[in-house]
Formats: C-alpha cells, sequence, structure tokens
C-alpha cells in the first residue's frame, strides 16, 4: 500500500513531508513526558515483526494480493503514539533501503498508514475493547485502518491528477476490504497470543516480557526464512489500482539501493537472495526501533 516517487504532485507531497516529520516529533515528546510505560521494550520486536510480516503476500482475488499492515496490532499492543511512530521507521527504512515506497512520498505513506491508519485502527479497541467485545473491536479495528490508509492513498492519487474514476474506487474497495478483513482476523490472532503470554504487559512481570520479546523476534526471523517461500509475486492492491488506470511506469527512486525488492545481488540463489535481504530489513529495523524506544523513554522510567 506504499505510494512509490513519481505519482504524486510535488505540492501533494512535500505538505504531508511537512506535516509528518513534526507529527512524528510531537509524538516523540508526547512519550518522553509519560509517567511510566512497560510497554516501550516491545518496539524493537513488535517493528521488526510488523516488518517480517508486510513482506509477505498473499494472494486475495483479483488478480491482486495484500499483506498484513500492522497499524491495529501495534496500536493495540504498544499504544497509539508508539504505533506511529514505529511504522513511520519501519516506512522510512523500507523506502530507503528497499525502494518499496518513495522517499519523497514518506511523508504521505506515514500519514495514511502510521497516523491515520494508526488512528482508525485504535478507535474501536478506545471506545469499546473491553469485556467480550475486546477481540470484535480489534478486528474491526483492523478492517477500518486497511480501508482508512488505502482510501486515503487513493484520495491522494486523484489530487494529483491520476484518473481514479468512480469504477476504479469501487473496484479498489472490494479489495480493499477483503485485505482488511484478512487484516483483522490476523491481528486478533496475535493479539489474543500476546495477552496469553503477557495478560497485562507490566514490566513488574519481567519473565513473560522476556519471553514476548523472545517469541516475536523468532517469527520475525522464522517469516523471513520460510514465509517468503510462499509469498506471491502478484501486484499488492495499491499496484493493482494503479495499473487499472493505466498509469504504470511513473516511479522514479532518488537514491539505488543494492536491497531493491528484497533482494540481495550476486547470490545466486533466489531463495537466499530475498531471506539474507529479509534478514537484514529485520536487523534494521529492530535496531532503529530499539534506538527509537531509548529515545522516546520516559524520564521517570528507569533504564530498559
Amino acid at each position: 500500500m506504499h505510494i512509490l516517487d513519481g505519482y504524486l504532485k510535488p505540492e501533494v507531497w512535500a505538505t504531508f513531508d511537512l506535516i509528518s516529520v513534526p507529527a512524528a516529533g510531537y509524538l516523540s515528546t508526547k512519550m518522553k513526558r509519560a509517567d511510566h510505560d512497560s510497554r516501550i521494550p516491545l518496539l524493537g520486536v513488535m517493528g521488526a515483526f510488523v516488518f517480517a510480516a508486510q513482506m509477505i503476500n498473499f494472494p486475495i482475488g483479483f488478480g491482486t494480493t495484500g499483506h498484513l499492515l500492522g497499524s491495529t496490532l501495534l496500536a493495540v499492543t504498544l499504544g497509539p503514539a508508539a504505533a506511529a511512530l514505529v511504522l513511520a521507521v519501519i516506512l522510512g527504512i523500507q523506502a530507503l533501503v528497499f525502494q518499496d515506497g518513495g522517499l519523497l512520498a514518506w511523508g504521505a505513506n506515514t500519514f495514511n498508514m502510521a497516523f491515520c491508519g494508526v488512528a482508525a485502527g485504535y478507535l474501536p479497541y478506545y471506545l469499546v475493547g473491553h469485556g467480550r467485545l475486546r477481540s470484535i473491536s480489534v478486528f474491526g479495528g483492523g478492517v477500518l485502518s486497511v480501508m482508512t490508509g488505502a482510501s486515503l492513498a487513493l484520495l491522494m492519487l486523484k489530487i494529483s491528477g491520476s484518473p481514479v474514476t468512480p469504477a476504479v474506487f469501487g473496484g479498489s474497495a472490494v479489495v480493499f476490504l477483503i485485505t482488511g478483513l484478512l487484516e483483522g482476523a490476523i491481528t486478533v490472532t496475535v493479539f489474543e497470543a500476546i495477552e496469553r503470554l503477557n495478560p497485562s504487559l507490566v514490566e513488574t512481570n519481567k519473565h513473560n516480557l522476556r519471553v514476548t520479546k523472545r517469541l516475536f523476534l523468532g517469527l520475525s526471523i522464522a517469516l523471513a526464512l520460510v514465509g517468503i517461500s510462499f509469498a506471491s509475486p502478484l501486484p499488492d492492491m495499491l499496484q493493482k489500482a494503479i495499473e487499472t488506470m493505466g498509469i504504470p511506469g511513473r516511479q522514479t527512486h532518488l537514491v539505488q539501493s543494492p536491497l531493491a525488492g528484497y533482494e540481495l545481488p550476486d547470490i545466486t540463489n533466489l531463495y537466499l537472495r530475498k531471506a539474507v535481504a529479509g534478514l537484514i530489513g529485520i536487523g534494521l529495523v529492530y535496531a532503529a526501533c530499539l534506538l527509537l524506544s531509548r529515545s522516546v523513554r520516559p524520564r521517570r522510567q528507569g533504564a530498559l
């Protein structure tokens, strides 16, 4: 669901860069002012897990694929502010290192998925995420996060002059909904697993916190080593919409990365090219989110 450079008008991507950069700074400051947040140690492993999961595209019909967006999962496990920052970091690494999304379009993608996607995904959980409605609210948040982020992406393309007709939007909405339903189901499954491991996500329960961290780091590595074998080569829902509009070939890249397309060159075996690139990406995201967790650590909180 990443918008590549070349599809948005300069005034569009520049506007959202100017919005997203200070917004990220504000969220960082807000987290620093918190008295206590025991979920901060999970930023690294949850960021690595979502990055790894986003690499695995699964077919959803209509010649397109979907993948876990992770906005709701991060929001309900880390809190909305931390979730938005982690996704912003992931989007930056994807654009810079893997040429997935545009560097100039980073602000637009961050606004769609990290800010609005997280807000939409967290809203049902915030309103009714208690008792018997807990799983339903997480599922609904997953659906809403995908629909929100994808619809905003199409709106930005339309503002930039792409022919987003009612027929294109209607057809894309069906694909967005299917992807959202799968997002909701995956999010509920992972969230309930986290709750079983660490029901309160409190720092005093250090054993459960360590188990949670090790599990999701292990799952991230497993996705890179095993999941990529099952990833579909078909385009994702936004790329398919762009093809439907008949505007392929506009993408540009400010820098050329050796890991473009999530593949490491100079390795003959395709599986190894992708697996090694995935492991490098997991390491980069984990390290970046670990630095983020240290930089936003509340002033009253002890060392992690």
